[in-house]
């Protein structure tokens, strides 16, 4: 593989950076909550890596459309890249609010609106990976993948605006949710800061991330051309 390009050098240094920053920022900069107490500074980190895994299979769907359209594999490649890496960060996001729903709520899990479109949300994708494994043709996988990827998308909406339009247990922290809500609380300035600086730290992380695994899907291309030469 070739040597990282100076800018993804930069940006492996600048992540680590933004995550030390914000994990001081979530455990010092932020005040204590008054009711929920040390467990709700779960909550930076919970909201940061929901986000990032929601727009990764955003991105997923508008890499499906272009392949699409275009029919060229590198926008597959893009779509398998932001699957797999939203997948791991929203399993983290899943844990980290089972973490912060035990002492809230009493149990590490409920089937509320929320979590379960949650839960639904991470065997689609899951799912994808699992399903694209059984179709050799390229072509073919590339374009199941990416009508799988529209169809999947849709649930990323149905999972962001379901504490809105159903009951449910699970607080909305801006914005109007539910009255039976557990855990919501109002944020104050230093604590809307931090939130804000955790999504901004793990998107410029998802990028950064991103980068090495198409440099990753570059290499193993080429793998497959080696391999098909010698075959032949």
């Amino acid at each position: 593989m070739s040597p990282q390009p100076r800018a993804l050098v930069v940006l492996n240094v600048v992540s680590l950076l933004l995550l030390g920053a914000s994990y001081y920022a979530s455990l010092v900069y932020a005040p204590l909550e008054a009711v929920m107490g040390a467990v709700q500074r779960v909550f930076y980190f919970h909201v940061a890596t929901a986000w990032v895994g929601m727009i990764g299979f955003v991105l997923a769907a508008v890499a499906g459309i272009l392949y699409l359209w275009k029919k060229d594999l590198k926008w597959d490649e893009v779509s398998v890249a932001a699957v797999e890496i939203s997948l791991v960060f929203f399993f983290i996001a899943i844990v980290l609010g089972s973490i912060w729903a035990r002492p809230i709520w009493g149990t590490w899990w409920t089937w509320e609106p929320r979590l379960t479109t949650a839960a639904i949300l991470e065997m689609i994708y899951l799912a994808y990976l699992l399903l694209r494994q059984g179709i050799e043709d390229p072509e073919k996988r590339a374009r199941f993948g990416a009508v799988y990827t529209l169809l999947g998308g849709i649930s990323v909406p149905v999972t962001f605006i379901s504490i809105r339009i159903f009951r449910t247990i699970h607080p909305v922290v801006i914005g109007s949710g539910s009255a039976e809500a557990q855990g919501g609380f109002n944020m104050a300035p230093a604590m809307l800061q931090t939130m804000f600086f955790a999504i901004i730290a793990f998107s410029v992380i998802f990028v950064t991330i991103f980068w090495h695994r198409m440099r990753l899907a570059s290499l193993s291309n080429r793998v497959e051309q080696l391999k098909l030469k010698v075959l032949q």
